[in-house]
């Protein structure tokens, strides 16, 4: 399964379209680009590899691996990049504004279902995030 991003950028925030397989599944916020640089920039476009972890923080979520320079790159709910995210990625229902957006645990819990269907298959998945 391959899971894409259309982003676009902002100064205060990146906003996304997510879809599997060409179907819209949710849309997803994320802090600005920033060269990379941790904790502040979203991650660099590109192809990655999905996979589900455990935190007490966030129980059941998804880990964005081999991401360059960086780690620990997750998909969770959040509905203000700038005060919620560190450099992960948040889905959200409904966008309100640059890294801004609504109902997120409703639309993870779209995009966990779906990831965790495919994984339990055995089946990679992947991440193609792109403008």
């Amino acid at each position: 399964m391959v899971i894409t991003i259309t982003r676009t950028y902002f100064p205060d925030g990146t906003n996304g379209k997510l879809e599997c397989e060409g179907k819209f599944i949710c849309n997803t916020i994320e802090l600005p680009w920033k060269d990379n640089e941790t904790k502040v920039s979203c991650i660099p476009e590109g192809k990655y590899f999905i996979k589900k972890r455990y935190s007490k923080k966030f129980q059941w979520h998804l880990e964005i691996l081999d991401v360059e320079n960086r780690s620990l790159i997750l998909f969770h709910p959040a509905n203000n990049a700038q005060k919620e995210l560190n450099g992960c990625i948040a889905t959200v229902t409904k966008i309100s504004g640059p890294g801004l957006g609504l109902m997120s645990r409703k639309s993870f819990k779209k995009l966990k279902d779906l990831v965790y269907k495919s994984l339990e298959t055995r089946e990679s998945i992947g991440l193609i995030v792109s403008s």
